[in-house]
């Protein structure tokens, strides 16, 4: 419950923060129930069924609750599925080459990876949807082809950097330049707002790369310096959530302009 009175000339500003920071919350709720599950998981005593399969199962029930419950449209769900299905094509490339590892068995987990590892994606898949409807977020300037070149761009850039020259910086400064002019509207305790899009993409970056560190220690994944014991995820995970976060921009701006295509044609 957000207060709705605070004296003084602070009340406004105040009040729009406390707003800003309760919607943010609830477009995390799919993250937030998702790490939740996975901490409660790590707690359990032995079962017959491995942790890893439970989270599959865990993690289908909260895509079908959302649903269900009104709180992501078809779309929205189509968009989540795609994430999925891209985090997973992620997953098998990095767990190849040794950059993590989900070491515990698991019936529901194919070349090292489980199934579940795909909702990890999902939910951030499911922020930026929710983020959309919750914030009524409209985009100013956006050149959708342009970014959606680069977005790929920096999705491919992380497989193939194993084999040739990291684009990374290259890939950021295109990424800059495909949005520069390009912001976001959205709306807080009624007050209409703007952000550069470029902006969103840092700070959506560095609370990705915060909920990283929450994940691997509760035991969601392990990098190699964590094998034995838990040890804060490097910094540089920061810029590359940064770069990510564009793939699943473009995937729900996608899903956001067939959504305005289906009510125009109902009109």
């Amino acid at each position: 419950m957000i207060p709705t009175s605070f004296p003084g000339p602070l009340a406004a500003p105040v009040r729009q923060v406390l707003d800003f920071a309760w919607t943010q919350t609830r477009a995390c709720a799919f993250a937030i129930a998702l790490l939740s599950g996975v901490a409660v998981s790590a707690l359990l005593p032995d079962l017959p069924v491995a942790r890893y399969d439970l989270l599959v199962v865990y993690g289908v029930l909260l895509t079908l609750v959302f649903w269900l419950r009104g709180w992501e449209n078809g779309r929205d769900v189509a968009v989540i599925a795609a994430c999925h299905v891209i985090g997973l094509a992620f997953e098998l490339v990095k767990v190849s080459l040794g950059s993590w590892s989900y070491p515990e068995p698991g019936v529901l987990k194919f070349a090292g990876v489980p199934l579940y590892g795909g909702f990890l994606y999902a939910a951030v898949g499911s922020y930026v949807c929710r983020a959309w409807h919750l914030f009524d977020l409209e985009l100013v300037r956006y050149r959708p082809r342009a970014t959606a070149v680069v977005a790929a761009a920096v999705y491919v850039n992380f497989f193939s950097h194993h084999w040739l020259p990291d684009a990374r910086w290259v890939l950021a400064g295109l990424l800059l330049a495909v949005t520069a002019g390009t912001s976001v509207r959205f709306t807080v305790w009624g007050v209409r707002r703007r952000m550069p899009l470029a902006l969103s993409f840092v700070l959506i970056g560095f609370f990705l790369w915060v909920a990283e560190n929450l994940a691997t220690f509760v035991g969601a994944w392990r990098y190699p310096y964590q094998e034995h014991g838990w040890e804060p995820v490097g910094v540089e995970k920061f810029g590359a959530w940064a770069l990510l976060i564009s793939v699943t921009f473009v995937l729900a701006a996608v899903g956001r302009r067939s959504d305005r295509e289906v009510e125009r044609s109902v009109r």
